[in-house]
């Protein structure tokens, strides 16, 4: 009896693996049943290639067309910003010159009244007296100019007479071949030519009226905002600055009395200049016997302010006065005297009175008066190269400036390979501004 129940376990226990089995088995089956039947590889021919992904556009543009990309719209930027600018000049062109103009008489009569300060004037009294005598001098120059043309315009007329007599001769006995005929020819089309644009010379001398209203209206423009910059030019500037951002205010701070300073060296050094040129010049034409040496030499004085071009101009109205006077040799003497002036000037007097306060190259001063003619006309002309010296003052101070601000806010390296590096500092003004 007591074997019965170790069989009947092995048995139960045997029942209940097959039990197992069978279960496995049928869930086999059913996983079979629920998943679709594989399918045959398809034939190499019919396989689709996955698509390769392909780089970011701005990846796939070389480096330097993107360089290229990126300063070009951003010169199309700057033009488009100068283009408005340049039209907003050209529609307020009378003021911006009045305003330019007042700013080179300012720079030169600014030392005549921080000179009368330190002698214990009021600023109001000094920068009264500094007006009225700068204006008081330029009108007797004015008055003296129109006093000496309107004394010998008579005798002038007469001697361009002869001159032009005496001219007619000396082609007739020339080798040139030159016959009566010609001359009466050239004479009559001058004559035609005259007859026939009398519209045009009318409507000139019109619009000559207007040149003199805009004239006088500058000149009064001119003579406010001198007053103003001499006795407030310091709070001026200051107003100015609450414009600039406050993170380019310290540069902007330190560049413009820098860029004043020069532009005051550019006005003394040119006037003086100016002055020994008409001086000399104006001697050398009256002991040549030129007639209106005084007020030929008070042009020669005027157009030195625009450089290069008005010493050419004005030596050439002196030689032409001599010539249709004076005859041909008094003309070639008056060419030696300006020639030999012009060359003083541009070798020993420009370099030693200027200095480098306003070197600007050569061809960066043909180029700026031909822009500033080209724009503004005289005007433009005349504030075009001390436009230049001052951007080109306050360009350098600015990059300096930058610099040792970079200097100053790059970490310093430490330990033994710390190398101490002096910041740059910026360049020191020139003593003769």
């Amino acid at each position: 009896m007591s074997r019965v129940p170790g069989w009947l376990g092995r048995l139960g226990h045997g029942l209940t693996e097959v039990g197992e089995r069978w279960d496995e088995r049928r869930a086999e089956a059913e996983r079979e049943e629920a998943e679709p039947p594989e399918e045959p590889p398809p034939p190499v021919d019919d396989v689709v290639p996955e698509p390769v992904p392909r780089p970011d556009p701005a990846q796939a543009v070389p480096w330097g067309m993107r360089v290229a990309a990126e300063a070009g719209w951003r010169l199309l930027v700057l033009a488009g910003t100068v283009w408005v600018l340049m039209r907003v000049i050209s529609a307020v062109q009378l003021v911006v010159l009045a305003f330019v103009a007042a700013l080179l008489i300012t720079a030169l009569l600014q030392p005549t009244v921080a000179w009368l300060r330190r002698f214990g004037f009021p600023r109001g009294l000094a920068t009264a007296l500094t007006a009225i005598l700068g204006f008081v001098v330029m009108g007797l120059i004015g008055w003296f100019v129109t006093w000496q043309v309107m004394e010998n315009i008579d005798n002038v007329s007469d001697q361009v007479q002869d001159g032009i007599d005496e001219l007619r001769n000396w082609l007739l006995n020339s080798p040139f071949h030159v016959t009566d005929k010609q001359i009466n020819d050239i004479a009559e089309n001058l004559r035609d030519a005259i007859g026939a644009n009398t519209d045009q010379i009318t409507s000139a001398g019109l619009e000559g009226v207007t040149v003199v209203v805009e004239a006088l209206t500058g000149i009064l423009l001119a003579a406010f905002s001198t007053l103003f910059l001499l006795y407030d030019g310091k709070r001026i500037w200051e107003w100015t600055l609450k414009l600039v951002p406050a993170a380019a205010r310290p540069g902007v701070a330190g560049a413009g009395p820098r860029a004043w300073r020069t532009l005051t060296a550019y006005v003394r050094g040119t006037v003086i200049v100016a002055l020994i040129d008409a001086i000399f010049i104006g001697l050398g034409i009256y002991f040549l016997g030129v007639p209106m040496a005084v007020p030929l030499a008070v042009f020669i004085f005027l157009f030195a302010f625009i450089p290069l071009v008005g010493a050419v101009v004005s030596g050439a109205l002196a030689v032409v006065v001599a010539l249709v006077t004076q005859g041909v040799f008094t003309a070639v003497m008056s060419l030696v005297v300006v020639l030999a002036v012009q060359q003083i000037e541009g070798h020993i007097l420009q370099p030693f009175i200027l200095g480098r306060a306003v070197r600007v190259h050569p061809l960066a001063v043909v180029l700026s008066v031909a822009a500033g003619g080209m724009i503004a006309g005289i005007g433009g002309a005349v504030v075009a190269v001390p436009l230049v010296a001052v951007t080109n003052t306050v360009v350098g101070y600015l990059r300096s400036y930058s610099r040792e601000q970079a200097l100053k806010q790059s970490p310093r390296p430490r330990g033994a390979t710390a190398v101490d590096v002096a910041p740059v500092e910026p360049p020191a003004p020139d003593k003769q501004a």
